[in-house]
């Protein structure tokens, strides 16, 4: 059997490495459009080893991230991949933020979550000194992780399985003839019998590629850091989150420990001009108009106006970003924060203006594609793998 899969992120290398062990004898291709591997979202994020606190008890994300994050630091420990399990502290700023704080907890233990633990002020200091608010939750099991360094280590255990990575081969064209698929790329033609599109960014249009209707529209969010300078450091030893709030799309901003070093303070959400628009003159006029044509986007827009007007001025505006900093570590100043650069989140959204929140894999004749896969894709990402090659049907 000959499988193409489409998108050499995170999610496609560890898809094609299950599918060599699930399929030992069949023929593995991942197409990568960029120069290398882990180009977009698998290279511009924080480097989090999510465990599964936030998402809804049953949901795939919850399971998938429970999964997923003990098979990441199973094979970081075996491939010698940088990484660390410290812990994370999820904090309520205010009193009126407890209940759902106690909300959280409660989520994590039905998510098997092992080690939780409610802390009061004093506790929560002893773990981070210089944390404010009024209460947390000590998430144990969570760390950082090299996640580039994952994504080189997959091609190589790809290739050690036989599988093949084929770069500067963006898909143009997919045909469909008989009981096989032609994928048109710059670097040529490649037949097989089934594809599996984990395209990211561009996944609702590979599955247009293919015939297929993804029912939902990839709208990009550019989420931008700024980092603590070195002498401010010691005011973050790991990792500190704030407690989300179920009325608004986004997370908010945190603080991270980078596993090569520095503390990463972010990130906002603002609307990205272009899929892979990483600065703000960043400009598509192709993405840009596809967002402003989609009904789904205004009907977004229709639910969240003022957050999504707060993350905008947040964007240009240093001291409005300390500011909400400040709820999570009050000593940081404007002063202390140096920019850091961006992420492009690919927002899976219905055409109701919903975000889509779980992951999405949707399969038709002869193909699986997967629609969503945002936070925690790259901790989960060789479950998703395993997920995936379960449903590819030989």
């Amino acid at each position: 059997m000959r499988i193409t899969v489409i998108g050499g992120g995170i999610i496609g290398l560890a898809t094609a490495l299950r599918l060599t062990q699930k399929l030992p004898s069949s023929s593995i291709t991942v197409l990568e459009k960029e120069a290398a591997v882990g180009q977009h979202q698998s290279g511009h994020n924080s480097g989090v080893l999510h465990c599964g606190l936030y998402y809804k008890p049953g949901s795939m994300k919850a399971k998938l991230a429970v999964t997923g994050i003990r098979q990441m630091i199973e094979f970081c420990r075996e491939h010698g991949i940088p990484h660390e399990v410290c812990g994370k502290l999820v904090v309520a700023a205010t009193d009126d933020e407890i209940p759902r704080l106690n909300d959280l907890y409660e989520r994590g233990q039905r998510n098997g979550l092992n080690g939780l633990r409610k802390l009061g002020v004093s506790e929560m200091r002893e773990i981070e000194p210089h944390v404010g608010g009024v209460a947390a939750i000590h998430v144990p099991e969570e760390g950082i992780a090299d996640y580039p360094a994952v994504c080189k280590t997959l091609v190589r255990c790809l290739a050690a399985a036989g599988g093949q990575v084929v770069t500067h081969a963006a898909v143009t064209r997919l045909r469909s003839i008989d009981t096989h698929w032609i994928a048109e790329t710059a670097a040529g033609d490649f037949e097989s019998d089934y594809i599996v599109n984990c395209a990211g960014l561009q996944c609702d249009r590979v599955c247009s590629l293919a015939g297929d209707r993804p029912k939902l529209q990839i709208v990009p969010f550019r989420g931008e850091y700024y980092k603590l300078k070195p002498e401010r450091q010691h005011l973050v030893r790991n990792l500190i989150y704030p407690v989300p709030d179920p009325r608004f799309p986004f997370l908010g901003v945190h603080f991270t420990r980078l596993i090569h070093g520095g503390i990463e303070a972010g990130p906002n959400a603002v609307l990205a001009f272009a899929r892979e628009g990483y600065r703000k003159s960043d400009f598509s006029p192709r993405d840009f108009i596809g967002t402003l044509t989609y009904p789904g986007f205004w009907r977004f827009f229709q639910k969240y106006p003022r957050v999504c007007f707060d993350e905008l001025r947040r964007s240009f505006s240093k001291e409005l970003f300390c500011k909400s900093l400040n709820a999570l570590v009050p000593e940081v100043r404007p002063e202390d924060l140096a920019p850091r650069g961006a992420g492009v989140r690919a927002q899976a959204i219905a055409p109701g203006g919903e975000m889509v929140q779980d992951f999405r894999f949707v399969k038709s004749d002869r193909a699986l594609h997967v629609l969503n896969a945002p936070s925690p894709g790259a901790t989960a990402s060789l479950a998703i793998g395993q997920e995936i090659a379960n449903e590819v049907t030989v």
